[in-house]
């Protein structure tokens, strides 16, 4: 698989800036009992392929990286690189997601290593849709 690199520039990547951004509308999500649960219907960035959004706060035991995969089904991951520990893009039309710093650090949908310095697997989490919503568990 060709490794295609997200457009950042040197700043983005010195400072580990992410270009996915939080949800428009915060309570679209909730968190309880080990659950991250995504209302569908009220996370719009979600509707496409290729979609995603970061879903943060202070009662998450971790940061999220939620995308809808270019294949079409759902993914979470642990938006934290395994090289510098900065957040996590996916990179348009292909099925990866990329370290948004200097490393570029490249990894499946699975949370494999495709390239870069990480050593590790990124961590990832089953995604369930039910009733109109992405139910993880965290």
């Amino acid at each position: 698989m060709e490794v295609i690199t997200l457009k950042r520039t040197i700043l983005q990547r010195l400072f580990g800036i992410s270009a996915t951004k939080i949800p428009l509308d915060p309570g679209c999500w909730t968190y309880a009992d080990g659950h991250l649960r995504i209302n569908l219907g009220r996370a719009p960035e979600l509707s496409e392929p290729g979609g995603a959004i970061r879903v943060e706060r202070k009662n998450l035991p971790q940061r999220i990286l939620v995308l809808h995969g270019e294949d079409g089904n759902f993914y979470a991951f642990r938006n934290r690189c395994r090289h510098m520990g900065r957040r996590l893009d996916p990179v348009p039309g292909t099925r990866t997601v990329q370290c948004c710093s200097v490393g570029k650090a490249t990894y499946a949908y699975d949370g494999g290593i495709l390239s870069g310095p990480a050593k590790e697997p990124v961590g990832t989490f089953a995604v369930q849709v039910k009733n109109g919503e992405l139910v993880i568990a965290l």
